[in-house]
Formats: C-alpha cells, sequence, structure tokens
C-alpha cells in the first residue's frame, strides 16, 4: 500500500533501517541542504535487471535504496517478475506496464542498475526502459528527472553496461549525474544475508547516492523549465507571451 494505493509489484525492502557497512560519522544526513527545497522528500523509483533468486543487482538496488532513505528519500524499488515484452500485449495494455509507468511518473529521480551479460545490460533491464515512452497521455513519465546508473559484473570491472545506460538516459531526456558505480565479481561483496561488505565499491554507492540525491533536489524547482521546447509548443500551438506582451504596452 502506497499513499492509498495498493500496488502489486514493489519489492518490500527488508531492514531499511540497517546499513552495517555505512561509516555514518562521514555521512551528511542531508547532502542537498542549500541547493533547494528539501520537502516533500524526494521521491526515487529504483529498477533492476536479473530475475534470478540471488540478484546483485536486486541487492544493488536495495542497499541504494536503504542509503536513500537515510538521506531523506521515499524511494520504490519495480519488480519487473511479470512484465511482457514490449509489444507482446496489445498496446501495452498490461498491469505491469501500468504500475510501472505509474512509478516513473511520480519519480522525480531514478536508479538504473544492471548486471552485465554478454558485455551489454539485459533484456531485463532494457524491457523495463522500453516500456516507458517519452510522452504519455500529455505527460512525461522520464523526462527531467535525475538518473543514477549502476551496474554488477561476474568478472573482472567493467563499464559496459553504465555507458548503455547513459546512453538510454539520454535518450530518456533524464539528467544522468557524473558519477557511477560498478561493481565486479558482485559474488564476493555481499554477504549470506544478502548484506553488502565495507568495501570501495560500497562506498562508491554511497557517493553516487548521495549526489543523485543533490541533483535531484538542486533541478526540482526548475524540472518543468528545463523540458519546455519550442517544438512541442509548436507542436501544441501554444504562443508564448514576449515581455512586450506581457506587460500590455503591444
Amino acid at each position: 500500500m502506497t499513499g492509498g494505493v495498493l500496488y502489486q509489484r514493489l519489492r518490500v525492502l527488508a531492514e531499511p533501517d540497517h546499513l552495517p557497512a555505512l561509516r555514518p560519522e562521514y555521512a551528511h544526513l542531508k547532502p542537498a541542504a542549500g541547493l533547494g527545497p528539501l520537502d516533500p522528500p524526494p521521491r526515487v523509483l529504483l529498477l533492476y535487471g536479473s530475475l534470478r533468486e540471488r540478484s546483485y543487482s536486486r541487492l544493488v538496488v536495495e542497499e541504494s535504496a536503504r542509503l536513500l532513505q537515510f538521506f531523506g528519500c521515499e524511494t520504490r524499488i519495480f519488480d519487473p517478475s511479470d512484465l511482457p515484452l514490449p509489444d507482446q500485449v496489445k498496446d501495452d495494455d498490461h498491469p505491469a506496464v501500468h504500475e510501472l509507468r505509474e512509478h516513473s511518473l511520480w519519480s522525480e529521480a531514478q536508479v538504473w542498475c544492471s548486471p552485465e551479460r554478454h558485455g551489454q545490460i539485459t533484456g531485463i533491464m532494457k524491457t523495463q526502459i522500453d516500456h516507458l515512452p517519452l510522452a504519455f497521455k500529455g505527460m512525461r513519465p522520464t523526462q527531467g528527472r535525475a538518473l543514477a546508473v549502476m551496474q554488477v559484473s561476474a568478472g573482472s570491472q567493467s563499464f559496459n553496461s553504465v555507458n548503455t545506460l547513459r546512453i538510454l538516459g539520454r535518450w530518456m531526456r533524464m539528467f544522468t549525474i557524473p558519477n557511477q558505480s560498478s561493481v565486479a565479481k558482485a559474488y564476493e561483496e555481499f554477504d549470506a544475508a544478502g548484506r553488502m561488505k565495507p568495501s570501495s565499491y560500497y562506498d562508491r554507492i554511497v557517493d553516487v547516492v548521495e549526489e543523485l540525491v543533490r541533483f535531484t533536489v538542486l533541478l526540482r524547482p526548475h524540472a518543468d523549465q528545463l523540458v519546455d521546447r519550442y517544438s512541442e509548443r509548436k507542436d501544441r500551438d501554444e504562443p508564448v507571451e514576449t515581455p512586450v506582451e506581457a506587460a500590455g504596452i503591444a
């Protein structure tokens, strides 16, 4: 249950307040203080790219969600386990597609984390992004939102997935933050309970999440203006007022 609406595809975050790998004495509780309004709490949607029972991209997303909540954000983690392929269902009329789009519209920022498989992001990750249109019923599910990209690898450190996610984020007209996370040999970085061990990889995730909060708060007063485009105003036949017209002296 979220905001009075019963959602079927949001993961419940276990131990949301337990951050065993974090050294809180080095963390800002309000990393975006002074950059813009902190109320209401920044809203962040997190997507992961694997359906394995022990999915390391999901575990990274869960650690990120705990940190985001520690920094004062509201989070939602979407479970893509019953999401159909694009165009598999006529007009994409499927409850999972509708719910994913609702969560994206709700969000002010997003975190995308994909495993690297065959040198690229997974089909599960791409399917979620493909279900998010640039425009939907006069609304923009992704445009103007801040984005953080992350990846996990089974082998040595790589940046193929985060580089692809950056390209996709730009295509979706999102503001992808400079920092990113790539966790190598992810199977070594989590304990039996699925919690990330203290490491430089964990510290980088803290860096990324902290930066995402800052950019989200920095952008939020200007998000509508930043995606206000001449071509779209022209298509809607919405002329703008010039300063002279607005002053009534034309």
